[in-house]
């Protein structure tokens, strides 16, 4: 989870850190720290980090807002309007020079620091135009008192800085706020493991266990790393971790995954992944990386704030130009209008507009179980335009049941299932594993099979006996040859049911059909209803024949259906759909979907899932409910939301702002706005995007509710 770098990074390794381009002051600030202190602000070193620098804005916030009281006490603003009297052991501008240097080199060092790389780096953002306005007002100020004149802008710099800071704190605090959950999921780690070391048991730190241990979890105990059961059985509670409500029955060679707890029996398990590998380290990686990564909309943002660095800055030298050449009130009168324009136009709400609606949307989702891994995935979720759903594991609970067992003449049926169980004992798929639970239950003896081979999509092929033993679809039989019209009518009767068969052939001849029943997720049929009404299109994609999954399909109200479809081909399914101009998501949840998940415009990875379809999607829904696909969509539509209201209102109103404060309204109704409260309206505009972002929780209920 942390990055090291030698402490001398050369200049390429600094210009790569710096492609970035933080729209924010407070992103680059993190960008020149990260360089520095030669870490990456993601991960738990990370994390500590941040909370430092929080700390330190929280505090530098506050001595900026302690000494910008009297600041603005002994201005003219306190003054003339207020008509506050404060003692003058000396003139109140060199009171105000001697407080505000303090406010603008400790206070707002960051911004002045953020802009020296920025321009280094030929980087036109908000931290220039902060620096620039901060300093205008403060320079000013300076050259004013040294002149003997009465008046100054102190108070307009020091009051920029504050808020400016106040606005970033903000910002980092509903950051922080929504990765609590993430907090959460890293309490879940025991910090001390069981294991056997030499026979014995002894109990070390969790970040030493190692690849291969063999850790010892008894009854009450916090799972500490992922890894396989090698002895005992138990009831595991994932619900922290994956969403599961209810306590997983777990035996040798079934995975266990750190931060679960073990409810009932002593177990052995083997580590697998420990430290940054293991599942939960990962899905705090995933959310942290969409935290700070930037949405399309940001970049757009970014490239705009490089422009309104010139417009502002070229603002306030017309403006400065204007009023001196025309208005015959001196350059001092021409000097505030200038400083206000410069101030008002620091666009630092267009940097806050879409990173914190960002943070607080993947923040929510990370909430509910759903992971998205990019801000950019965030906002074009909202786009989805047609949904291709697997079957198996995704609609369905992928746990099928032996329902039926047809057999045809010359066979028993316990030798039908010894046949078909020996077949598929060396398969992996949720049908085999559903025969071998029948044969179990039925007490069957299950030969042992040779020359076993997985006929993908179709079914599997063994020697058993001495017999060549075919077990698969009603297309396998007949690619080879085998005639099952002596069990047609059974055939046809169980595919009206909705049924996925196994027909088996001992030596080609047709020895009998095992029929399963995969019932549908209890949210299924209402998540699929709700993303009609939403006006998108649902395909449900698998590999049973056409009329089991026109069943299935009938069942959950699917129009759309693609059946008998390859693992290899499903990817081509969901490029159709994309050739007739639509958004495509694809769900799935095993090995075989990641090519149709990479595919697709949004792969979305449902349940636990695998290491694979997890790697390729970009959402990950921990829980395996189809509900979640629905609340991510929603969760996208109302963030992009909010970034859209976010940008518009920045733009429109430093836009709007830049001509008042340059004194467009004064010859006509005497309207002017002095650079203090330019910096107050500023801030306003930062502040309501912020407060804005942090709505999209009292949303939450909305978001959930299916």
């Amino acid at each position: 989870m942390m990055e090291h770098h030698q402490h001398g990074t050369d200049h390429a390794q600094h210009a790569h850190m710096m492609d970035a381009q933080p729209t924010s002051v407070w992103d680059k600030f993190k960008t020149s720290m990260t360089m520095t202190m030669g870490m990456d602000h993601t991960g738990l070193a990370g994390r500590e980090m941040a909370k430092l620098m929080e700390i330190d804005i929280r505090n530098k916030f506050f001595f900026a807002l302690l000494l910008s009281i009297p600041i603005v006490l002994y201005s003219a603003l306190g003054v003339k309007i207020l008509h506050v009297n404060l003692p003058q052991p000396i003139p109140a501008n060199w009171i105000m020079l001697i407080l505000t240097t303090f406010v603008f080199f400790y206070s707002g060092w960051i911004f002045l620091y953020s802009a020296y790389w920025s321009l280094k780096e030929k980087v036109l953002n908000m931290a220039v135009l902060i620096a620039v306005g901060i300093s205008a007002a403060y320079f000013a100020s300076v050259f004013l008192t040294f002149q003997g004149s009465e008046e100054s802008y102190y108070e307009a710099a020091a009051l920029l800085i504050t808020f400016v800071l106040f606005g970033h704190w903000m910002e980092m605090k509903s950051r922080r706020g929504t990765t609590n959950a993430l907090q959460a999921l890293f309490d879940l780690v025991p910090p001390k493991a069981r294991v056997l070391r030499d026979g014995a048991e002894m109990m070390i730190a969790t970040s030493d266990v190692k690849l291969g241990d063999i850790v010892v979890l008894k009854p009450g105990d916090k799972v500490p790393v992922d890894g396989e059961i090698t002895e005992g059985e138990s009831a595991i509670d994932e619900a922290l971790v994956t969403g599961e409500s209810l306590p997983v029955s777990k035996g040798i060679g079934d995975v266990v995954i750190g931060g679960s707890i073990n409810q009932s029996g002593t177990v052995r398990f083997k580590a697998t992944k420990v430290g940054t590998d293991t599942a939960l380290a990962q899905i705090v990686k995933l959310v942290e990386t969409a935290q700070n990564s930037k949405a399309p909309g940001q970049r757009i943002a970014d490239k705009f704030a490089g422009y309104l660095v010139i417009l502002a800055v070229s603002a306030g030298l017309l403006t400065f130009a204007a009023w001196t050449l025309f208005s015959g009130n001196g350059w001092l009168f021409a000097l505030t209008f200038a400083i206000s324009a410069v101030v008002i136009a620091c666009p630092d709400a267009l940097g806050l507009a879409t990173p914190t609606a960002v943070a607080v949307g993947t923040g929510l989702g990370a909430k509910h179980n759903i992971l998205i891994k990019d801000a950019s995935t965030l906002e074009q979720a909202s786009k989805i335009q047609a949904i291709v759903l697997d079957k198996t594991g995704t609609l369905t609970e992928g746990k099928p049941v032996v329902t039926d067992i047809i057999v045809a003449e010359g066979f028993t049926k316990t030798e039908l299932i010894g046949f078909v169980a020996a077949a598929e004992s060396g398969s992996s798929h949720p049908l085999a594993q559903s025969v071998l639970n029948e044969a179990t239950k039925q007490r069957a003896v299950v030969p042992t099979a040779t020359k076993f081979g997985n006929l993908a999509g179709h079914g599997v092929e063994a020697v058993v006996k001495g017999q060549t033993v075919l077990v698969g679809t009603s297309k396998l039989m007949r690619e080879r040859k085998v005639s099952t019209q002596s069990l047609q009518a059974d055939i046809e009767q169980l595919l009206n049911e909705g049924k996925t068969l196994m027909i088996a052939a001992v030596n080609g001849k047709v020895a009998g059909v095992l029929a399963a029943s995969d019932p549908a997720k209890a949210t299924a049929k209402q998540a699929i209803h709700a993303m009609k009404q939403m006006g998108l299109e649902v395909a449900m994609i698998t590999g049973d024949n056409q009329k089991t999954a026109d069943a299935v399909a009938a069942q959950l109200g699917i129009d759309r259906v693609f059946a008998e479809v390859l693992p290899e081909d499903k990817a081509s399914y969901v490029k159709k759909l994309q050739a007739e101009g639509k958004f495509t998501a694809m769900v799935g949840d095993g090995v075989n979907d990641a090519p149709a998940l990479a595919q697709a415009d949004i792969g979305i990875a449902i349940g636990a899932g695998t290491d694979v379809a997890i790697e390729t999607a970009k959402i990950v829904l921990m829980k395996s409910d189809p509900a979640d696909i629905l609340r991510a969509i929603r969760l996208s539509k109302a963030t992009v939301r909010k970034m859209k209201q976010n940008l518009a209102w920045a733009s429109v109103y430093n836009i709007l702002a830049i001509p008042i404060a340059a004194g467009i309204f004064y010859p006509a109704y005497g309207i002017s706005l002095r650079p203090e409260f330019a910096a107050l309206l500023m801030s306003v505009s930062s502040i309501f995007v912020a407060v804005n972002a942090v709505l999209l929780k009292t949303a939450e209920k909305d978001l959930i509710e299916v």
